[in-house]
C-alpha cells in the first residue's frame, strides 16, 4: 500500500513531466524544417483581444530568412542579444549583469534573456513569472539549441515575435509601421523596430517616444558590430 502511495505521489508527476518534455521535443523536431503556424504567446494574445472584440484576429505573415533585411537582423542582435552567435542558448554574463543592475535599482530594469530564451517562452509558455516557468524555459532553450542551428532559431523568432497589439513577425511590422517589406528596411527603420521589442504594445502606440528615438540612434551605431548567423 505504502509503495503504491509513493508511486502515485512521486512517480505520476514525474511521468507527466517527462511526457510534457517529450511533447516539447517532438514539436521542436518538427519545426526544424516546418514553420510553426502559431505560438502559445500568440494564442494567449488572441484570446485577450477577443475578450474585447470577438472578431479580432492576429496579423502575421511568414517570410523566409533571406527575405528579411540584414539591417533588422543586426539591429535585433545589437539590441537584444549581442552574443547570440556565440552562446549556447543562455548568456550567463548578461544574466549576471542584469541581476546586478536590477538589484541596484530595486526593480526589473534589464532582462538578460537571449533570443533563444525569448523564443522558447513565446513558443510554449505562459507570461507568468516563477522559478518553475524559468526552469522550463531553460530546458526548452537547450532543446532548441541542440536541434536547430542559429539561423533557424533566428528565422522563427523574426516571424513570431510581437511588434504591437495583434502584430506578429517582421513582415507585418514593416508593412504596419513603414509601409514596406521586411526585405527593404533601412538601418534607422530596422533599429526602431528592434527597440520596440521589449515593450511592443506601448511603443506601437507611442512611435514618437523620445526614448525610442534616443535608443534607435544608439542601436544604429552598434549594428555594424553584430554577427549574423
Amino acid at each position: 500500500m505504502k509503495r503504491r502511495f509513493w508511486f502515485y505521489l512521486l512517480g505520476l508527476p514525474l511521468a507527466c513531466l517527462l511526457l510534457l518534455q517529450s511533447w516539447y521535443f517532438i514539436q521542436i523536431w518538427w519545426w526544424v524544417d516546418h514553420n510553426p503556424s502559431s505560438t502559445a504567446f500568440m494564442r494567449a494574445q488572441l484570446e485577450r483581444l477577443q475578450e474585447k472584440n470577438p472578431n479580432a484576429q492576429l496579423q502575421q505573415k511568414w517570410v523566409p530568412y533571406s527575405r528579411i533585411s540584414n539591417n533588422l537582423k543586426r539591429a535585433i542582435i545589437a539590441s537584444e542579444d549581442a552574443n547570440f552567435a556565440e552562446h549556447e542558448g543562455v548568456d550567463w554574463d548578461a544574466l549576471q549583469k542584469a541581476y546586478a543592475k536590477n538589484s541596484k535599482k530595486g526593480k526589473i530594469v534589464r532582462g538578460g534573456s537571449t533570443i533563444t530564451q525569448q523564443l522558447a517562452k513565446n513558443l510554449f509558455l505562459s507570461g507568468e513569472r516563477s522559478y518553475l516557468r524559468k526552469a522550463e524555459e531553460m530546458i526548452i532553450t537547450y532543446m532548441l539549441e541542440m536541434m536547430m542551428d542559429k539561423r533557424r532559431i533566428f528565422e522563427i523568432y523574426l516571424n513570431v515575435v510581437e511588434w504591437g497589439s495583434g502584430v506578429f513577425g517582421a513582415e507585418v511590422a514593416s508593412q504596419r509601421y513603414f509601409g514596406k517589406s521586411a526585405a527593404s528596411l533601412g538601418p534607422q527603420e530596422a533599429a526602431r523596430l528592434a527597440v520596440m521589442l521589449p515593450n511592443p504594445r506601448y511603443f506601437g502606440r507611442h512611435l514618437d517616444s523620445n526614448y525610442l528615438a534616443r535608443r534607435t540612434g544608439l542601436i544604429v551605431q552598434r549594428m555594424n558590430s553584430a554577427d549574423l548567423p
